[in-house]
C-alpha cells in the first residue's frame, strides 16, 4: 500500500486509447471515492531509448539509490527554507514554488518531460548521469552558502548573547561610562564586581576589608538587574590578585573589563557589520534556497519518470510506450483511491493475462534476474513524491 503522504506517479501500457482509460480512471475516482478532479493528473512519460537488458536491471537496480539522494536534497532545501522564515507556513508556501507554480499545480496540470534541457535521444543512463550531476552542484552550492551563513549568524549570535544576560556575564561596555574610572593612574585602578543582589548587605560592609590597599568609601553602584548589582570600587593595583581571591571565597563576582573607548566602539562597529553582513547573506540563502528548490524537485520528478519508465518496460515489455497518470489521494480515502487503480488496471496481472509482457518481460526474467522479482509489485507501476514540504 503507497503511502497517505505523497503523491503517487503511475505507468501502464498505452494501448489503443490512451485517453479513453484516463476518462475512465478519472471518472471512477471523482465519483466512487470522491475525489477531486484537480487531484488527478496525466503525466507524459517519453518514448526513452531502452537500450539493453542488462542496461535496464543495472538501473533498475542504481535508481533507488539516486532517488534517496535526490529526496534529501530536496527536503535539505525544504527545512533550510522552513528555517530562513522562522517556521511561517505562510512564507514558506510563497517560496516553495516550482517555476513560480505550487507543487501541485506542477505535478497534476499536465506534467510533460523537459526535452529542451533533457534530450531523449541520450541513453538512460547519460540521462541519469546529466540529472545527478545537477543535483549534485545544487547540494554543493546550498552547503557552501549555508555553512557560510551560519559562520556569520553564529558570530553575530555571540555578540549579540554578550549583550544580553545578568550583570555577572553580560558585557559591560553599553553599561558603564568614562566617569565610572580612573584613568592614567599608575598605582591606583577601578575594579568592577557584580554583587548578588542577596549579599548586596554584606558587600557594603566587607569589601574595604576584603583585601589590603582597597581605597575606603570608594564602593559605587554603577547598575542593577534582577540577580545581580554592579559595584564599582578602587585600589591599588597590587592587591588586585588579592581582591578577586578574597571576592571569589564570598561570592562576589569580579568583571575582568578594562575601560577603552576604542575597544567599545570597534565592538559597536564589529556588532553593526556582522548584522549587516547575516542580513545580507540570508537574502541570498533566501533567494538560492528557492532556486534551488524549483529546479531540484524538477530533477526528482524527472528522475522518478525515468524510473517508471524502466520498471514499466521491464515489466511490460515492447512496445516501449505508456501512459502516466498522477494522483494525489486524500488521506481519508487513499484505501478506496487505490482499490480503483487496482480494479481499472487488474487486466494488466500476469495471472489474469500470463502472454502480457513481451519478450523482456517474459520467463527470461525467472534465472539471473529473479531477485527483481521478490519486492512487492502492483499490477500497475505505482512510485511516490513524498510530500516533504509538509
Amino acid at each position: 500500500m503507497p503511502s497517505d503522504q505523497s503523491t503517487w506517479l503511475v505507468s501502464v501500457p498505452q494501448g489503443h486509447d490512451p485517453q479513453g482509460v484516463y476518462q475512465k480512471l478519472v471518472s471512477k475516482l471523482t465519483q466512487q471515492v470522491k475525489l477531486p478532479s484537480r487531484n488527478i493528473g496525466q503525466l507524459a512519460i517519453p518514448t526513452f531509448k531502452t537500450g539493453t537488458l542488462d542496461s535496464l536491471i543495472a538501473l533498475s537496480e542504481d535508481l533507488p539509490k539516486q532517488e534517496g539522494f535526490f529526496t534529501t536534497t530536496v527536503a535539505k532545501t525544504v527545512e533550510t527554507l522552513r528555517n530562513l522564515l522562522n517556521n511561517d507556513p505562510a512564507k514558506l508556501d510563497q517560496h516553495i514554488l516550482v517555476d513560480e507554480k505550487s507543487v501541485d499545480s506542477y505535478l497534476l496540470n499536465g506534467w510533460k518531460w523537459k526535452d529542451g534541457r533533457y534530450d531523449v535521444q541520450k541513453s538512460l543512463r547519460d540521462l541519469v548521469d546529466i540529472l545527478n550531476k545537477e543535483m549534485v552542484s545544487i547540494d554543493s552550492a546550498l552547503k557552501a552558502k549555508l555553512n557560510n551563513y551560519n559562520l556569520v549568524k553564529g558570530s553575530l549570535t555571540q555578540m549579540q548573547r554578550k549583550k544580553t544576560g545578568n550583570l555577572s556575564v553580560r558585557s559591560l561596555a553599553d553599561v558603564v561610562s568614562k566617569d565610572d574610572f580612573i584613568q592614567d593612574s599608575e598605582f591606583l585602578e577601578t575594579v568592577l564586581v557584580a554583587v548578588p543582589k542577596t549579599l548586596t548587605k554584606e558587600w557594603n560592609i566587607n569589601y574595604e576589608r576584603l583585601a589590603p590597599m582597597v581605597v575606603p568609601r570608594t564602593s559605587k553602584l554603577i547598575d542593577s538587574d534582577d540577580e545581580f548589582s554592579l559595584y564599582s570600587v578602587v585600589m591599588f593595583r597590587r592587591v588586585h590578585d588579592n581582591f578577586v581571591q578574597k571576592c571569589r571565597e564570598q561570592k562576589f563576582i569580579v568583571r575582568d573589563f578594562v575601560y577603552s573607548e576604542e575597544e567599545i566602539a570597534k565592538q559597536k562597529q564589529d556588532m553593526e557589520m556582522a548584522g549587516t553582513t547575516e542580513k545580507e547573506l540570508w537574502t541570498e540563502l533566501l533567494r538560492l534556497s528557492r532556486t534551488n528548490f524549483s529546479e531540484s524537485f524538477q530533477i526528482l520528478v524527472h528522475l522518478k519518470v525515468i524510473r517508471l519508465f524502466v520498471e514499466s518496460v521491464l515489466r511490460y515489455g515492447l512496445p516501449a510506450e505508456y501512459m502516466g497518470v498522477v494522483v494525489k489521494p486524500e488521506p481519508k480515502n487513499v484505501k478506496k483511491i487505490f482499490g480503483v487503480l487496482q480494479t481499472q488496471f487488474t487486466y494488466l496481472s500476469p495471472k489474469s493475462n500470463p502472454g502480457q509482457g513481451g519478450k523482456i518481460a517474459g520467463e527470461e526474467f525467472i534465472g539471473e534476474y529473479q531477485t527483481l522479482m521478490d519486492q512487492e509489485f502492483f499490477d500497475f507501476i505505482l512510485y511516490e513524491v513524498p510530500w516533504i514540504i509538509t
